[in-house]
């Protein structure tokens, strides 16, 4: 495979809402550039970019695919993501390594929430771009409302520089309006289009396309603006220079059309991205900092020093871990040998190659700006630098959020048991969006994603890959337990049997503390009436005795504990009795001190269409939550509200069936607040439930 200077590379992400057709797109980029032999299809399961098990079974992306078509000797990279909400976390990831995004669009559906949330990512990285309105041979397509939509979101920047010929399923070519031609393609062939004369129904529309482009490539160059002024319009040469220059400084998103499943526009699309787009080499230095914490700034040049930010990682089961990286500076050699920042281990690159799908094509060397896989590197995971070990830099990783859903998750035999902390770590590796934990309250382990589709995935990977059963469970609920009123009370533990006795008696004073504050315990015994070397074991029977709790076995928190007077027996008293004896007092003291349950409370913010707004405020509003505030952005309305985890197990799901999956949401935990009498009856009813059951099983 022939190497690419930077200069000669376009870096592009394909971005949009799930089902816009990005697969579909980069699959016809490959079979017009005769990287494949036949046009492949998500609905097939044969996709180049989607060759994930679980991709193929569900038919979406899941995580973002790597391929490369060689045209009009340049080499465009595509970095095919995913556009449903759970798996977004994978497509912001991915976005570090592009240097433009073509952002999708269904000519059916228009502007979707997700494809707001991809521009915004886009906009985070700065990233140039252009809109491709998809899917106009289907039934109910509308290029104009499509562009409507558009433009409603993204503003009058996004302006045509083509025109569809023909609707619905007599669709069958475009006309540029840049250089007022029309092509026209043969549905499933090859991706070229003939030129023939526009249209005559078209041809006031397309004049009128064309001024208006005209027009905006001028508004922001005084040399343009005053040529335009001078002639009434522009040359094609000057009109393609401008229009070069306005779409990297993000001051124009063009949009282009056409149908990437029937493969018409793809030659013109590649020849637009291969102009206009800006190659790496063009990109600013690229930030990162030194070992002393000192930021630098690397441009993207062959001659600056070698370095890498890897920015995806696949747990392969049989290739083992294959790294995907971005080369910022320098050239990569096979067999080069490079420093990780992060770990300092020295990694050797066997085999460098580019990725087209699954497929590793192998290559000499990969230049700064080209993106290159490698596969058994020991200890680099996403997110790491490698670099020359003279000139160590390190690059700044891609923020994701927390997970918004966590289930827990238990082995179904002792031998998956055994085989589970492995494989969810490779799992790990490869999706950063993801955390696995034990909750030290609940002793449960815990798998939180974005959602629960994504754990679901992250399930059925477990037992495809490595033959690892488990099951999920919503997690228990991490309740508390505190005081809410002073009580004063006394502990005495005594027993008598043959030889020595055990003596132990306090008087102590148990207040609520603010929320928060956990525990504090105070010695206020004077003159003796406890000895001072006992005080220590009047504290530890109170912590021991309200971790178990006191209502429903949950953990007791945010009190104070005071002891104050007590006595002892110069032969009878040990540390073990007055434990004993605290023991008491704290559940004595507890019947007093007006106890109550808390329930973690979560924060919660959902990003849906307007018109669900009043559906998802009554709905939040049946599960204790408070709303919290709300902005519209676009047709999106962002809700921030909290709400009891415990009404939130189920969201997900609900989300999803009143908003016919077109919202998303995310969730972080925020205080304790004290549960609703009803609602904690029944959890304590539940709790003593569970405790009768145990003892009778042990019985």
């Amino acid at each position: 495979m022939k190497v690419y200077e930077g200069s000669d590379i376009r870096n592009i992400a394909l971005i949009g809402h799930g089902h816009s057709g990005k697969t579909s797109l980069a699959s016809g980029f490959l079979y017009t550039a005769g990287a494949t032999n036949r046009l492949t299809r998500v609905d097939e399961g044969n996709a180049v970019t989607d060759f994930d098990d679980e991709e193929i079974q569900r038919k979406l992306s899941i995580s973002t695919g790597l391929a490369f078509a060689e045209w009009a000797k340049k080499k465009i990279n595509l970095i095919d993501t995913p556009g449903f909400n759970i798996f977004l976390n994978d497509t912001k990831a991915a976005l570090v390594a592009a240097d433009a995004a073509l952002v999708v669009v269904d000519g059916v559906a228009g502007v979707e929430v997700q494809t707001e949330k991809v521009w915004s990512f886009a906009d985070e990285f700065n990233l140039p771009r252009a809109i491709f309105i998809n899917k106009l041979d289907r039934e109910r397509s509308s290029f104009d409302r499509a562009l409507a939509s558009v433009q409603q979101v993204f503003g009058r920047l996004a302006i045509p520089v083509q025109l569809p010929i023909g609707a619905e399923k007599e669709f069958k070519g475009v006309v540029d309006v840049i250089r007022m031609k029309a092509y026209t393609f043969t549905m499933d062939g090859d991706g070229k289009g003939k030129e023939s004369p526009i249209p005559e129904d078209l041809a006031e529309a397309a004049q009128k396309a064309h001024e208006a482009l005209v027009e905006m490539v001028a508004e922001g160059n005084d040399a343009l603006m005053e040529e335009f002024f001078d002639k009434g319009t522009l040359p094609v040469e000057h009109i393609m220079d401008g229009l070069r220059q306005t779409i990297r400084e993000r001051r124009i998103y063009p949009v282009l059309c056409g149908s990437a499943l029937h493969n018409v526009g793809s030659d013109l699309l590649m020849n637009f991205v291969v102009e206009n787009f800006p190659a790496p080499t063009e990109h600013e230095p690229i930030p990162g900092k030194v070992n002393g914490g000192a930021e630098v700034q690397r441009s993207i040049k062959d001659s600056e020093p070698v370095s890498a930010f890897v920015f995806k990682t696949i747990a392969d089961p049989f290739a083992g871990r294959v790294t995907y990286f971005k080369v910022i500076s320098g050239v990569i050699k096979n067999d080069a040998n490079l420093v990780n920042a992060r770990s300092g281990a020295t990694e050797r690159l066997a085999h460098v190659g580019c990725l087209e799908g699954k497929t590793l094509q192998p290559v000499t060397d990969i230049r700064a700006g080209d993106i290159g896989a490698v596969a058994k590197l020991k200890e680099t995971v996403t997110g790491d630098t490698l670099c020359d070990k003279p000139s160590l830099i390190s690059y700044y990783p891609v923020h994701l959020p927390e997970p918004s859903i966590a289930f827990a998750i238990s082995a179904k035999s002792r031998q998956d048991e055994d085989r589970l902390g492995n494989a969810v770590q490779r799992i790990l590796e490869e999706d950063q969006s993801l955390r696995f934990y034990r909750d030290p309250q609940t002793k449960e382990f815990l798998l939180a994603g974005s959602g629960q589709q994504h754990v679901e995935v992250i399930v059925s990977r477990l037992k495809k890959r490595y033959g690892v059963d488990v099951e999920l469970h919503a997690p228990k609920i991490p309740y508390r337990e505190t005081v809410r009123g002073k009580s004063e009370v006394q502990g005495r533990h005594k027993k008598q049997t043959g030889g020595h006795g055990q003596f132990g008696d306090c008087w102590i004073r148990i207040e609520p503390l603010a929320r928060g504050a956990k525990f504090e315990f105070a010695n206020e015994v004077f003159g003796g009436a406890i000895p001072r070397n006992f005080i220590p074991a009047v504290e530890k029977g109170i912590v021991e005795a309200a971790a178990n709790g006191f209502l429903a076995g949950y953990p007791v928190v945010d009190f104070k504990v005071t002891v104050y007077d007590g006595s002892y027996h110069d032969v009878d008293s040990s540390e073990m009795a007055f434990k004993l004896a605290a023991r008491k007092a704290f559940k004595a003291g507890m019947q007093q001190a007006k106890p109550a349950l808390l329930e973690p409370v979560m924060n919660v913010e959902i990003q849906a269409p307007v018109e669900y707004a009043g559906d998802l405020m009554g709905d939040l509003n049946s599960r204790r939550g408070r709303i919290q505030g709300m902005d519209i952005k676009g047709t999106t309305q962002i809700i921030r509200a909290q709400a009891p985890m415990s009404e939130m197990l189920t969201y997900q799901n609900d989300l999803i069936s009143m908003t016919q999956g077109r919202a998303s949401y995310q969730m972080e935990f925020d205080h304790y607040d004290y549960v609703p009498q009803l609602q904690a009856d029944k959890v304590i009813a539940a709790a003593k439930a569970a405790k009768t059951g145990e003892e009778e099983e042990e019985e």
